[in-house]
């Protein structure tokens, strides 16, 4: 084996191709520790003076080159991780010790792994101090290129507190990820240790994100530990890994492409049901009734090879027969004639496909998948499903599904990847009043995914907040990238099912074995100015939330209560969430104490008291939504015959539209604790702009963070 060199006067592109192509010729699929230097050299990224030593007097010559301390490596393509081989010894002061220690690891090495290539020794600078961090990067199936930052050494492994982002980074963004850890406070100096110097750090970090970024085939890079001090940092150990197989790149069209064929499915003229039937209980049944009941007014055409007419609409054994244009077809038939059916989709120029049927990549059909794929390339078809109940887009009163009518008009747009989860969006929205635009099935997503339906739901003035569910990303950098342009203008909330790790591309590295798959989605969803839902409650009711409160103008927010346990559970909830309560000024507590009884408590929270009288309420909250320093109120009702539920919610949505009429409008959430006619109470006050819900304190909280997360993103406060 051979390890290559730069030559004199070659470029930056030419050494990096002649590395590559003398790993790739040797079928390796690792850079040697030399190689790695040379990439680090040429992309700026600090790591101390080596060199390579074939025997133990070269060893000895370098080690006094280069000046004691020293360490000593094992270089071998085969041996990654040089610690668990025994192939590493540090602080190597004379050339004595020297000598012995390349025997010793020469030694440790083949009794390791006796078929592994043993290049020589690394003899390597010590560095001295510093705190031990680890900047990386892997390659994720779905985000693809990460840049990664964490504590370095053992700690690392112990404590998995690690941060990722979407590679190349910034440097603004490389900074963040130095905050981005649980550790982050060791970085600043803690009992009179020195703090890191954070512009070497997070320029190392810029660096590796340009590297991988430039060079496709690195699908794993290791920097641990680099040594961060007050003066600089220094990578200590470099592991890069390769893979030369070629990438196939996945289909998308550009923004413009999306929305022409978007619009016409989401909103299309004219609808084509393919497999539409008069028989009760089937497939094509519901989804005819539910388009003429539900009331869309576009041109609905049945297709059926036997029947004459369905429901009272003219039938047509195919869509080729259909007089003029189609927007899109709904499929209704058995897997095994779609591939058929949706090449006469093609062949109309219809632009759209909804197919229902299953029986395809989820019960291991991908070849049958595949084929529809390919068809739809061939005619330029957008494909949404195959496995799904369909869609309903209620501005067009528009229901292409088999399932439940839905007729409730609203702003929000949510999507999911099951059925089940699209039935129980449907129900919540029927239950709470809570009107959508759309809500959509995604199925196997062989087609279109969450990124298309960012990109329509972003120009579509009928939807004010999108919330999505899903069980993964084909595309999370196409996702990323949607998400990061469309939540600069509106909330866009995403609950990940299955929290488990899938792994990464591979895991010969420190960070690809602890880039677990939701760190990754976490970290890159909250890059993307994504609210992240923790459950399907949390989906729910961020989406029926969020379009209701006011997006706020500072963060101090101010609780108001009748009772002292929900104040406290409050400002716990305050804290899960991201909220900051005001310290409140000395001037605001006095005129909060002029309106409580003495035995009430101002600061914040703010306690009335349960005794008091509807007029308190009014006073306190008046105060609240009238002093500019306040910018988000949280309520605490507590259930008394003096102030009853009722005449609690009037009196808060008096006060409320009092200063809406005077242009001051604020975030309100309230929690009612009582009997159940707070259920009554709760609803008015949602039903009036004020997010409110009995028996939970837990949940306004949370949708106020909810919208405080996304005018964070957005850059609103």
């Amino acid at each position: 084996m051979s390890v290559a060199y730069a030559e004199p006067n070659q470029s930056p592109q030419d050494v990096v191709r002649q590395l590559l192509d003398t790993a790739k010729a040797e079928g390796r699929s690792s850079l040697t520790a030399p190689e790695a230097k040379q990439l680090c050299d040429l992309y700026e990224i600090p790591v101390p003076q080596e060199g390579l030593a074939k025997t133990a007097d070269e060893a000895v010559k370098l080690a006094q080159g280069m000046g004691f301390p020293v360490v000593l490596k094992i270089v071998s393509p085969q041996i990654l991780h040089k610690t668990e081989a025994g192939g590493v010894i540090v602080g190597v002061t004379t050339a004595e010790d020297v000598k012995a220690g390349f025997d010793t690891i020469m030694t440790r090495a083949k009794a390791y792994d006796a078929s592994a290539e043993l290049i020589g020794v690394q003899v390597q600078q010590m560095l001295k101090g510093g705190t031990e961090v680890i900047v990386g990067s892997i390659t994720d199936p779905s985000f693809g290129k990460l840049v990664a930052f964490g504590l370095g050494g053992v700690l690392v492994e112990v404590l998995k507190d690690i941060t990722f982002r979407l590679a190349p980074v910034t440097k603004e963004v490389a900074l963040s990820m130095l905050d981005g850890i649980q550790a982050a406070e060791m970085l600043k100096g803690v009992r009179g240790g020195k703090p890191v110097d954070r512009d070497a750090l997070a320029n190392v970090i810029v660096n590796v994100s340009r590297l991988v970024n430039d060079v496709p085939e690195i699908v794993e890079l290791d920097l641990n530990p680099v040594f961060a001090r007050e003066d600089g940092a220094t990578a200590a150990d470099v592991r890069v890994v390769l893979d030369f197989e070629a990438k196939t790149a996945r289909y998308r069209p550009n923004e413009e492409q999306i929305l022409a064929k978007m619009n016409r499915i989401m909103q299309p003229d004219a609808v084509a049901v393919i497999g539409a039937s008069a028989e009760d209980g089937k497939i094509g049944n519901s989804v005819m009734k539910n388009l003429i009941n539900g009331g869309y007014k576009g041109g609905i055409y049945p297709i059926h090879p036997k029947a004459d007419e369905i429901l009272g609409y003219k039938a047509y054994k195919s869509v080729k027969d259909v007089p003029g244009t189609v927007d899109v077809a709904v499929f209704a038939i058995p897997a095994k004639f779609v591939a058929g059916a949706l090449t006469e989709v093609g062949e109309k120029g219809i632009p759209g496909a909804v197919l229902i049927p299953s029986g395809f990549a989820e019960t291991g059909n991908v070849e049958g998948q595949e084929e529809l794929v390919a068809i739809a390339r061939k005619y330029d078809i957008r494909l949404m499903g195959p496995n799904i109940y369909g869609f309903y887009y209620t501005p067009k009163n528009l229901c292409a599904t088999f399932c439940t009518p839905f007729d409730v008009k609203g702003k929000a747009a949510l999507s999911s990847q099951s059925g089940g989860i699209g039935m129980a969006i449907i129900g919540f929205s029927r239950s709470t009043k809570m009107g959508v635009s759309a809500i959509v099935g995604l199925g196997n997503k062989s087609d279109i995914d969450e990124d298309d339906l960012l990109t329509f739901f972003e120009h579509d003035d009928n939807t004010q907040v999108i919330a999505i569910h899903c069980e993964d990303l084909k595309d999370g950098r196409a996702f990323a990238e949607a998400a990061k342009r469309v939540s600069q203008k509106k909330p866009v909330v995403v609950l990940k099912a299955g929290r488990t790790s899938l792994g990464a591309r591979a895991a010969s590295s420190h960070t690809g074995a602890l880039a677990g798959n939701d760190k990754i989605y976490e970290d890159v969803l909250k890059q993307s100015g994504v609210v992240r839902a923790r459950s399907l409650q949390d989906l729910l009711q961020f989406a029926r939330g969020i379009p209701v409160l006011p997006t706020p103008k500072g963060e101090n927010v101010v609780i108001i209560t009748g009772a002292g346990g929900s104040g406290v559970l409050l400002s716990d909830a305050c804290a899960d969430n991201g909220l900051s309560l005001m310290a409140m000024p000395a001037d605001l507590d006095a005129a909060f104490r002029k309106f409580i009884p003495p035995f009430g408590a101002a600061g914040n929270p703010v306690d009335i008291t349960g005794g008091e009288p509807p007029v308190t309420y009014q006073n306190t909250i008046r105060l609240g939504l009238e002093d500019e320093r306040i910018h988000a109120l949280i309520l605490g009702y507590w259930h008394t015959i003096i102030t009853p539920p009722m005449v609690f919610a009037n009196k808060v949505i008096e006060v409320v539209n009092e200063m809406k009429a005077k242009g001051i409008h604020k975030p309100v959430v309230a929690s009612l604790a009582g009997d159940v006619q707070v259920e009554e109470a709760s609803d008015f006050l949602y039903q009036n702009g004020v997010v409110a819900y009995p028996y939970n304190t837990e949940t306004p909280v949370a949708v106020l963070g909810a919208k405080y997360k996304w005018a964070r993103a957005a850059g609103l406060l």
